[in-house]
């Protein structure tokens, strides 16, 4: 059994990757100079929709903790997670969000407050800004936190946490629904659909017919957190829109993350391995990511094959996901896959 500390750090860090997506901005990741994979990775911004949309407002909607919630006023927006403000910015209001959460590293947020972090939640902070809605995650908090938001008498949208695909329409859908601009909205939803089908169209055919068996790690070098993606880790979803196979899920583990083993990495035999940029930069690239035990005695290890992809939009699940898709399967075929 893992350490007390070990296993409090793991759990944290699940938490706020299912908060975020395994979004960028991470209080977490260290700085490294280490060499990063080579290939295409999304530019750090978002593309707003065409003309600002005018909301219409008041609007009740249910906030997906199951509160209903009437928003008279988007004047004040506080998006509570980075992919929330990606979000908002591109249904075209971004003019309108006065603060951010450390996740939101585009650069059209660059000059916003950053009023929270994802788990560590400041009402008083959020609560001086006087906004007019505030956006959250199912798994944004503390709870108390939230509720002191609530509390104060400001409305508060909650939008179920992505975990996959399917969540990309349905968090647009919501977002729109709570900003009085569900036109912009299905516009959104539609311009994101077909640009991640023109990327899996292009998918070229694996080498020798066989899928690409991927493990994705989630690694904090300066705090010693090594993790190994499984099903529930948000990845396998992308991994098989991009035509490959998620190691760590199809070797059997079910949960979110576990401890990197030897052993664990022996079952999965990944082919490639998928890492955020800012976790392979803490290890010092790829030179020091085949130290960690056991990568190296894999395909990926002694191939060297790795695919690195901005924190920011790994794992969001958002208007951007054809670019991380577009530069996973870049990376990932390269060399005819």
């Amino acid at each position: 059994m893992l350490p007390r500390p070990v296993r409090g750090v793991l759990a944290a860090l699940a938490l706020a990757l299912a908060a975020t997506g395994c979004g960028g901005g991470d209080p977490a990741s260290p700085g490294g100079k280490g060499p990063a994979a080579s290939g295409s990775a999304p530019a750090d911004r978002v593309e707003p929709l065409e003309g600002a949309p005018k909301p219409r407002l008041p609007v009740t909607v249910d906030s997906a903790d199951g509160k209903p919630v009437t928003v008279t006023s988007t004047d004040r927006i506080v998006p509570l997670s980075g992919s929330l403000s990606e979000i908002v910015f591109t249904l075209g209001l971004g003019g309108q969000v006065v603060a951010r959460d450390v996740t939101a590293t585009f650069e059209q947020a660059d000059d916003l407050p950053v009023v929270t972090r994802g788990h560590d939640v400041s009402a008083e902070s959020v609560l001086s800004l006087k906004p007019t809605l505030v956006l959250a995650d199912t798994t944004t908090g503390p709870a108390e936190a939230v509720a002191q938001i609530r509390d104060a008498g400001v409305p508060l949208v909650t939008v179920k946490a992505a975990k996959s695909l399917a969540d990309v329409g349905t968090r647009i859908d919501a977002v729109s629904a709570a900003l009085g601009v569900r036109a912009a909205g299905d516009e959104l939803k539609k311009r994101t659909e077909s640009r991640i089908a023109a990327v899996q169209k292009d998918i070229p055919e694996p080498g020798e017919g066989k899928k690409p068996r991927v493990a994705f790690l989630y690694l904090r070098g300066s705090a010693s957190v090594y993790l190994l993606g499984g099903g529930e880790s948000g990845a396998a979803s992308l991994l098989e829109a991009a035509g490959a196979v998620d190691a760590g899920k199809e070797s059997g583990l079910t949960k979110d993350f576990t401890a990197i083993t030897s052993e664990a990495l022996a079952k999965a035999a990944p082919d490639a391995i998928l890492v955020m940029t800012k976790g392979l930069q803490s290890v010092d690239g790829i030179d020091g990511l085949v130290k960690i035990p056991g990568v190296a005695q894999t395909p990926a290890g002694m191939d060297r094959r790795v695919v690195s992809i901005d924190d920011g939009v790994m794992l969001n699940y958002g208007p951007r996901t054809d670019q991380v898709l577009k530069s996973l399967v870049d990376q990932l075929y390269a060399n005819g896959g």
